[in-house]
């Protein structure tokens, strides 16, 4: 892995897609934002509670991992 990867991961896990935009996998990227805009409004409405926040953190750390192990 290169430098790159570790800033796409880095990149991804703050906004999902992001790095996998920045991979040039946009289709993947784009999925991946609207499911962390939709996780979000989801959890903001209905689950605003540790849980909540740990299945954000989960998601966000899966978005890093995806960007940084496939550039």
């Amino acid at each position: 892995m290169t430098e790159n990867s570790l800033k796409n991961g880095i990149f991804s896990f703050i906004i999902p897609g992001l790095g996998q935009i920045l991979n040039h996998d946009t289709k993947k990227g784009a999925t991946l934002l609207a499911g962390a805009v939709i996780l979000h409004l989801f959890i903001w409405f209905f689950m605003n509670n540790p849980l909540g926040s740990l299945i954000n953190t989960t998601y966000h750390a899966y978005a890093g991992w995806d960007a940084y192990k496939n550039y």
